[in-house]
């Protein structure tokens, strides 16, 4: 059964980490994984501790994933990466200095899988408990942070624009999050459980290039600004690859192979909805059809797209 835990605000201060403490330990129980609560409280004061002293307020916590393979998400306002930056984190280690084990470094011995990544103007930390401390550290993942992240893999001089017209602001950003929640679900596969998944990370590859060169603008201004405005419709051009036709007909595919994985509950995120599908279908379709040198079509259906089968 999918894990999808409403998000829990935290008290400000210590306080804040003494909830969080709690709250882990008690989901963990709820779940009937009383295995991990030492070491899931453990990396969870470290993460709230920092969000605290580095991030900006408010923190929430979350549960999500399956009961196989929870994981635990701390979120604050800051766009900031978590401090020590990954250097610091290594030369921690290599080092071998008094102050090893403290701060992230817990967190690395602690979890199978952990990492951060900046969510839309703050950052989320996320880590899977790990019912043993670690004898290798479990390396961060961290995304976002950089600038050279967010540029597309394709020169102007190379590129040609499609045209979505008419589209619905809301099963855009939808999309969006859709998106963003099943890259973050199979990089952890990829990182925490290749064995068991091993298709995990090429599609993770796919799946991460292919947002690096087009999440910058579906969800960029435009977007942005016609929500803050109540839009409900924007026309997007969009500068893509020559190749991009092929790209998002193996992403039409794709999504069908996570969407089988997500109802098996072999993926730790949703199954789309089929207004959803719907959408994403005419939108990539879009990029097929376009590419081949076809007309634009303006979006037919209607505005309100609900993001997946089951609501949190």
């Amino acid at each position: 059964m999918p894990l999808n835990r409403p998000a829990e605000p935290l008290a400000p201060g210590p306080r804040g980490a003494t909830q969080a403490r709690r709250w882990v330990s008690g989901v963990c129980e709820e779940i009937g994984r009383s295995d991990l609560v030492e070491n899931a409280a453990l990396a969870m004061s470290e993460v709230v501790t920092n969000a605290i002293l580095h991030g900006r307020p408010p923190v929430t916590v979350r549960l999500r994933g399956t009961r196989d393979h929870p994981r635990v998400e701390v979120r604050d306002e800051s766009p900031d990466p978590p401090a020590p930056t990954q250097d610091d984190i290594e030369l921690e280690f290599q080092l071998e200095v008094a102050t090893f084990g403290r701060g992230l470094a817990i967190v690395a011995n602690s979890s199978l899988a952990w990492g951060a990544e900046r969510d839309g103007d703050g950052k989320m930390v996320w880590f899977e408990p790990a019912v043993d401390p670690l004898a290798t550290p479990s390396p961060g993942v961290f995304e976002g942070f950089t600038d050279a992240e967010d540029e597309p893999s394709f020169e102007d001089v190379h590129s040609m624009v499609v045209h979505l017209l008419n589209v619905p602001t809301e099963p855009m950003q939808a999309t969006l999050a859709h998106s963003a929640e099943l890259r973050r679900e199979l990089r952890l596969l990829a990182v925490a459980h290749q064995d068991t998944y091993p298709v995990a990370s090429d599609l993770s590859t796919f799946f991460s290039a292919l947002s690096r060169d087009y999440r910058w603008q579906m969800g960029g201004d435009a977007l942005r600004d016609a929500l803050v405005a109540g839009r409900t419709r924007l026309d997007l051009d969009v500068k893509a690859s020559p190749e991009s036709g092929a790209r998002f007909a193996r992403l039409m595919e794709l999504y069908e192979l996570a969407d089988a994985f997500c109802r098996n509950e072999r993926l730790l995120t949703l199954a789309r909805s089929p207004e959803l599908v719907a959408f994403q279908t005419w939108m990539f379709g879009e990029f097929v059809r376009q590419s081949n040198g076809e007309e634009p079509r303006p979006w037919p259906g209607e505005g309100r797209v609900p993001l997946s089968k089951a609501q949190p």
